[in-house]
């Protein structure tokens, strides 16, 4: 279920709610009463766990670049071997 935080602007009250995806918004504040209780909007907080496709491919967060034999492709090129375009860029 999500968390969603609500604002109280009478009495300044903010909480946190675990609600439903299709219920209803709040509507009163718990604090105070008041009918100024809004959904504040928030970044969604969430972990993955388990054994799951994350963990499995994605954790860890290495690229397989360096181990494909592209060692040096990310070195400037040099004025005397052309470069990746053989020297038709002016950076060579």
């Amino acid at each position: 279920m999500p968390l969603y935080e609500y604002h109280c602007a009478d009495c300044g009250a903010q909480h946190e709610h675990l609600q439903k995806l299709g219920e209803t918004p709040l509507e009163r504040c718990p604090d105070c009463g008041s009918a100024h209780y809004a959904k504040l909007v928030s970044a969604a907080g969430f972990q993955l766990k388990g054994s799951g496709w994350y963990a499995t491919d994605f954790k860890g967060g290495g690229s397989s670049a360096k181990a494909s034999g592209n060692e040096g492709a990310d070195q400037p090129a040099t004025s005397g071997g052309g470069g990746c375009c053989g020297g038709a860029c002016g950076c060579h």
